[in-house]
């Protein structure tokens, strides 16, 4: 399986970074998609690349740093993507829960990655907080007659704001909240009305830890929980689950393998 949503750079694992790529391996997370949420985040993302063979990087301002962001930002944002391991733009959003960065800056950080994505070629990864008729509204711009893929990451919106992004080709990010004993905003009912081949599985690591880890750092090697769940609400066997999801993955940020 791919863990698509992992900040394997985050302090939290500067003590066992390279314990938490093993057990993750070991629990069949052979591939990790760490995106970036400032400049810093996106360059240490981008070296992890060259420590493990099985991370791939993406490169982007988080709308709680989008005060930070400028035109010399874009620019070394666009020279980060010419590394061979940078898969995507992201994450990039719109987070009006905590509105860390003024509103008016988070949409223009926005806008403006989305159209570095679409320039790129590179699909991009989503953070929507409180911000889903925002964020909708400028990706259904963005999108237009076609687009290079898009994740709604740590998905929290609702039933038709998930019917609309699959509608549009986007794909879903389904993580630990979907294993809490009591999801927000009727998570597994949504998630299970959706079909399988837009799904892909997420930790959101070091945060957002499934149950029974729920409150606890979070790690790769915990995605297995998640894909037990999603197998579950979905009646198929871990192991077709997997494959699925797997490949979306796959195809989403047009990896050379899964291993």
């Amino acid at each position: 399986m791919i863990d698509s949503h992992c900040h394997l750079d985050f302090p939290h694992f500067d003590g066992d970074r390279d314990a938490v790529v093993v057990r993750a391996v070991l629990a069949g997370v052979t591939t990790v998609i760490n995106p970036g949420t400032d400049l810093e985040s996106s360059r240490r993302a981008v070296a992890l690349t060259e420590r493990y063979d099985n991370v791939y990087a993406a490169v982007g301002v988080h709308p709680h740093d989008a005060s930070t962001f400028g035109h010399q930002t874009l620019s070394e944002l666009r020279q980060l993507t010419t590394h061979p391991k940078v898969v995507a733009i992201g994450e990039i959003g719109l987070d009006y829960y905590r509105d860390l960065s003024p509103r008016a800056q988070q949409r223009t950080a926005f806008e403006s990655q989305l159209t570095l994505a679409a320039g790129l070629d590179l699909p991009v990864i989503i953070h929507q907080r409180e911000s889903g008729t925002d964020v909708m509204a400028a990706l259904r711009d963005w999108a237009g007659g076609g687009h290079p893929g898009c994740v709604l990451h740590a998905f929290s919106g609702d039933q038709e704001m998930a019917d609309e992004a699959v509608s549009l080709g986007f794909y879903i990010g389904v993580g630990g909240p979907l294993t809490w004993r009591k999801p927000a905003r009727r998570l597994p009912e949504i998630i299970s009305h959706l079909p399988l081949n837009c799904l892909v599985v997420e930790t959101d690591a070091p945060y957002l830890a499934p149950h029974p880890h729920r409150g606890k750092r979070n790690e790769p090697a915990y995605m297995v929980l998640v894909a037990e769940r999603l197998a579950q609400l979905c009646s198929l066997s871990l192991n077709e689950l997997s494959r699925q999801v797997t490949e979306n993955t796959v195809r989403l940020f047009r990896l050379p393998s899964a291993n």
